[in-house]
């Protein structure tokens, strides 16, 4: 009897103990976290080079009005292999379109996020052959992380409507036409011949992958696809909800929501997807998910194990953080 009074009793004072050690971390995490991101730009990103012209010009920013229809952004880390066959694809399409419609305008923006190989070389030889109005090369000084590319990508694109494309070149990139039917049927403008009207809705369309989840299953190894469940499993209980692929890199945003959600983003690393959606979901942005094809490109820089722990710790984090007020929205601020 002694001895179940003794356990009892530990037990109590554990659970006290670690109840304060909790309020204790989460308060401390509370005064010390920054509540909107601080980006670290250096003077040299601000400007992009044009070797016609043999000089530096600046980028423009997403608060200015829309120039072109289309922007497509491209985090590149050490993508000299797989970034052609990718800006060939994307290219050929963009200039059939250009062929059909003689008024339509897009740009290219490949961000090297502190590559060591040749991205920076393979993205200025493109921008040497179609000129720097179609495609600019961002280069970033140090590493930042995909999410942080992406942000500075972004914020320094022209485009009514803002497509983030993963760099090998996994999508099939003529299936923008499958989320650009998506836009329009929410806007009810046309991303083709109303690029002004549409760049100020409100709307995000997403490509997604889950319609290939059984084939895919059937080529990973048991020990993948738990990790993949395991991931899905945070991304609901912690995020999002009714959201089957948050990851796939194959998203369009209209110039307004893309400027909202990306002015927000704290994570810079693989589960800033899961951020934007959520900051999304926050601000009553409509989400539209599409099936899009995907093929799996040799040479993924996604480690399986530490970076679906990485993945797990920031979904954590982004609950938790938003939770206790750690970390704001920006448009959600009141001045």
């Amino acid at each position: 009897m002694d001895l179940l009074l003794v356990l009892w009793n530990f037990l109590i004072y554990s659970s006290v103990a670690a109840a304060a050690v909790l309020v204790l971390l989460t308060f401390t995490l509370y005064i010390t976290t920054k509540p909107y991101p601080i980006v670290e730009k250096y003077t040299e990103e601000e400007t992009f080079l044009d070797s016609k012209k043999n000089e530096r010009l600046k980028f423009p920013s997403i608060t200015e009005p829309c120039s072109v229809n289309l922007s497509v952004v491209v985090p590149a880390y050490n993508e000299e292999d797989r970034l052609p066959p990718m800006l060939d694809e994307t290219i050929e399409f963009l200039e059939q379109r250009l062929k059909e419609y003689p008024s339509y305008k897009y740009e290219i923006i490949v961000v090297s996020d502190g590559s060591r190989d040749k991205t920076v070389t393979v993205a200025q030889s493109y921008a040497e052959k179609l000129g720097t109005d179609k495609l600019r090369c961002l280069e970033l000084i140090k590493n930042r992380g995909k999410g942080g590319a992406v942000r500075l990508g972004v914020q320094s694109c022209r485009g009514a409507l803002i497509l983030f494309a993963d760099a090998d070149g996994a999508s099939k990139f003529e299936d923008l036409t499958k989320l650009e039917a998506a836009l329009k049927s929410i806007a009810k403008y046309d991303p083709i011949t109303q690029p002004a009207e549409i760049s100020n809705c409100d709307i995000l369309v997403i490509g997604s992958r889950a319609h290939l989840e059984k084939e895919s299953l059937a080529k990973r190894s048991v020990f993948r696809n738990i990790l993949m469940y395991g991931f899905h499993f945070l991304v609901w209980l912690f995020t999002v909800k009714g959201i089957k692929d948050t990851q796939c890199g194959f998203k369009l945003f209209t110039r307004k929501s893309a400027n909202a959600c990306f002015e927000s983003l704290h994570v810079n690393r693989w589960a800033f997807d899961v951020e934007i959606l959520y900051i999304a979901r926050k601000l009553n942005i409509p989400i539209a998910e599409i099936p899009v094809r995907w093929t799996e490109i040799d040479g993924s820089k996604v480690t399986p194990v530490l970076s679906w722990i990485q993945m797990g710790v920031d979904l954590g984090l982004i609950w938790l953080k938003y939770t206790i007020g750690a970390w704001k929205i920006k448009s959600e601020k009141v001045e």
